[in-house]
């Protein structure tokens, strides 16, 4: 669904539509950004106000959260078929989810001590097709005040929990979602943070307001001259017709025609060649 991901209160369904079409899909937050006096109202909204359910993902509250039942019980009066599952912790929570409804397929929202440590066990969970990072809701969890040091960048167990996730995410074949740039006005900062996430694997990050999306899909969208180069490499590499060859000066196998690759996707087209 990526790669520019914008979530939207679900207690404002007159930014539905608009949120829709500034993103590649949009998530529908019925957990933090709606206060409890308004998740009734903000419920009724997902069936009310109709998106398109291969573009639309609905976050729900914690598995042990007092809303949750209420959230599951109207995420199945909608054509809604893919959540994000706030503050998840353990793999019992998605099997639980499972029971609930075999058809939904779920996006794990790493953002606890717990759900860091046990991001491998949920990514193995056949109902999770994604794991998400948090960083505001980690550095809580553990005590903490900030999750950015004073020059912007992450403080190192941000970044290991960062990392953990990606690797977990990538070890059972699921999609990795990069964390919210909270520093909305920052867009140079949140374009190096999004090409670095591109460049490390992430599929995708979520933003929280519109004006976030076009430098993260700028992240995602190669160069004319990176495309062209990943073709030439690649033609090349079918040219040589061996394991290992020289081009340009630099020794080519298997991880730098993956990359190629992985830009090629970015830029639309298929290879299948050196693909994982």
């Amino acid at each position: 669904m990526g790669p520019a991901l914008l979530f939207c209160p679900a207690d404002r369904p007159e930014r539905f539509a608009k949120a829709a079409e500034r993103s590649d899909a949009v998530i529908l937050d019925l957990e933090d950004a709606v206060a409890p006096d308004a998740k009734g109202a903000a419920r009724r909204n997902l069936a009310e106000i109709p998106l398109d359910p291969r573009r639309t993902i609905v976050r729900i509250n914690s598995a042990g959260s007092a809303h949750v039942e209420a959230d599951l019980e109207a995420l199945a009066s909608t054509p809604y078929r893919t959540l994000m599952l706030a503050k998840a912790e353990s793999p019992e929570q998605l099997r639980g989810l499972a029971a609930a409804d075999p058809g939904l397929t779920v996006i794990a929202l790493c953002e606890t001590a717990l759900g860091v440590v046990n991001a491998a066990a949920i990514a193995a969970e056949p109902n999770v097709v994604a794991l998400m990072w948090g960083a505001e809701d980690l550095v809580a969890s553990l005590g903490g005040t900030s999750s950015r040091a004073e020059d912007g960048g992450y403080r190192a167990v941000a970044l290991h929990a960062r990392s953990s996730v990606l690797l977990a995410a990538g070890a059972f074949g699921k999609a990795a979602i990069d964390a919210v740039y909270t520093a909305i006005p920052d867009l140079d900062g949140l374009a190096a943070e999004a090409a670095d996430a591109a460049a490390s694997g992430f599929a995708a990050k979520a933003c929280i307001h519109p004006n976030q999306v076009a430098p993260v899909r700028a992240a995602y969208a190669p160069s004319p001259a990176a495309v062209a180069a990943a073709r030439e490499l690649l033609a090349a590499a079918d040219a040589a017709g061996t394991g290992v060859f020289q081009f340009e000066g630099r020794m080519i196998d298997g991880p730098i025609l993956r990359h190629a690759e992985a830009v090629l996707r970015r830029a639309g087209e298929h290879p299948a060649r050196y693909q994982i």
